[in-house]
């Protein structure tokens, strides 16, 4: 009677252990399929200062002698 709750539960553990298996194999695969340097791209990068911080003041204070 317990037999087919527990194939089930069997089953979808096995799948899920195999779907994940081969999503690491895929990306792994995808990693080493070129020599490294040859997929770089240029990153373009840009910080932007927040209007209002979070903590401290906005803009940094100035040490006066």
């Amino acid at each position: 009677m317990n037999s087919l709750p527990m194939l089930y539960r069997d089953l979808t553990c096995g799948a899920a252990a195999a779907f994940i298996t081969l999503m690491l194999s895929l990306t792994f695969v995808e990693s080493t399929a070129y020599p490294p340097g040859a997929r770089a791209r240029s990153v373009l990068f840009m910080q932007v200062q927040p209007q209002h911080a979070w903590f401290g003041q906005p803009e940094p204070a100035v040490l006066v002698d």
